[in-house]
């Protein structure tokens, strides 16, 4: 089994390689350089500020008081170690999975999927599409996140394919029995969304199903160090079919996933689990949504979430004006100095209007000022970055006097 995957993993061998490791454009290159292709993306990813921001996001439970619940980086992480012993055992490629592991939620909002679902009712009534943060993750990674190249010009990150691929095509939430490859090298700008094809690679497959275990298990982990599961105990036991001597912890629930999964899998059949593990996972889903992501503890943060987002997207919306508009933020900068001047420095790196004197840049010129539509696209962006105190921040200095 472990040398019919080694045949297809991403590697010089594979047919598809060449797709695999195209890339827009190249960043820069050492005359000598260390790190395979799939490295060097995992290196562009772990520098740049979206990566550095997953820290104070939020996953599922916001601002907890307790500093070992899961944020948004531990997230990737966890995924990343997951799809890692995957890889690993199947002879797949663990630097591929690696970077797509680390960048498959760079497009998240702050606030979790709460923020996410906010956005995109903004985004569905003013530019006639969802917001969804695959997609976002994807945007991200083409057009917004910048690095500096030698010179020390800014410029887009250009991605191997296959890593871009991975972020667009990790969708966790949709269940599946099996997944397989897709073999089209297809323009990933046709996705309309989530879950629309199958990766393009095996490690894209897998860190999809390495997204699932991870955050199926950690969130009952962290739901029970919060108390908010000390009632379900019992019915997560059955569930699980541990005896009541067993901890239940992240580790016991991906153990018992990971071992199922590659004892199961051949190229054949794709990435499956037994039908035991799959009936497992589909209670466990429904038994965190009904007494986790939709508890009433939850309720009282997510109103909040919807009126500082809203917030903040409306008080930059309405100073559109054309050419006009740097102009119309600059005279309310000192009503809001840092919300409206941290934005201004922000979009003047994408937009057609004159760049800052003081920033070299290289990159896509992603939004036109002429279309209020841009403009829009662009505020949305911009709150998708933004880390969850950031963005409170940011509204408290917009109702403050």
């Amino acid at each position: 089994m472990k040398g019919d995957f080694e045949k297809v993993s991403a590697n010089e061998d594979n047919i598809k390689y060449k797709n695999m490791i195209s890339r827009e454009k190249e960043l820069y290159r050492n005359n000598l350089d260390l790190r395979s292709e799939f490295e060097r993306d995992y290196t562009r990813i772990i520098h740049c500020t979206a990566y550095r921001r997953l820290k104070h996001k939020t996953q599922v439970f916001f601002s907890p008081e307790n500093d070992h619940v899961c944020t948004r980086i531990e997230h990737v992480t966890h995924v990343d170690s997951i799809s890692y012993t995957i890889a690993k055992y199947l002879g797949l490629n663990t630097e591929l999975t690696k970077a797509i592991s680390i960048g498959h939620d760079l497009g998240h909002s702050p606030f979790g999927h709460q923020g996410e679902k906010i956005l995109s009712k903004i985004s569905e009534r003013d530019l006639g599409k969802k917001f969804w943060h695959e997609q976002n993750g994807l945007n991200l990674v083409d057009n917004i996140e910048l690095l500096e190249d030698r010179e020390g010009y800014k410029q887009n990150m250009s991605l191997t394919y296959a890593v871009r691929d991975g972020i667009i095509s990790h969708c966790g939430e949709v269940d599946q029995s099996v997944i397989k490859p897709r073999e089209e090298y297809i323009d990933l700008n046709e996705y309309k969304r989530p879950n629309q094809y199958a990766p393009y690679t095996w490690e894209g497959c897998v860190v999809k199903v390495a997204d699932k275990i991870s955050y199926i298990g950690r969130d009952i982990e962290d739901a029970i160090k919060l108390g908010i599961l000390d009632e379900k105990l019992e019915e997560l036991y059955k569930i699980l079919n541990f005896s009541q001597t067993k901890k239940i912890n992240n580790s016991s629930i991906i153990n018992k996933l990971v071992l199922d999964l590659v004892l199961n899998s051949s190229v054949e059949k794709g990435l499956c689990f037994s039908k035991e593990a799959v009936n497992m996972m589909d209670k466990i889903k429904a038994f965190n949504y009904k007494n986790i992501y939709l508890n009433e503890r939850l309720k009282p943060a997510n109103r909040y979430f919807e009126i500082v987002i809203n917030e903040l997207y409306d008080n930059l919306s309405k100073f559109y004006d054309g050419e006009n508009t740097l102009q119309r933020l600059k005279e309310s900068s000192n009503n809001y100095p840092k919300f409206i001047n941290t934005f201004i420095h922000w979009i003047q790196n994408y937009w057609n209007l004159m760049h800052s004197s003081k920033t070299k840049l290289k990159n896509k010129v992603v939004f036109d000022m002429s279309r209020k539509e841009d403009y829009n696209n662009a505020i949305i962006y911009y709150i998708s970055g933004m880390t969850d105190k950031f963005a409170m921040d940011m509204y408290n200095e917009i109702i403050s006097f």
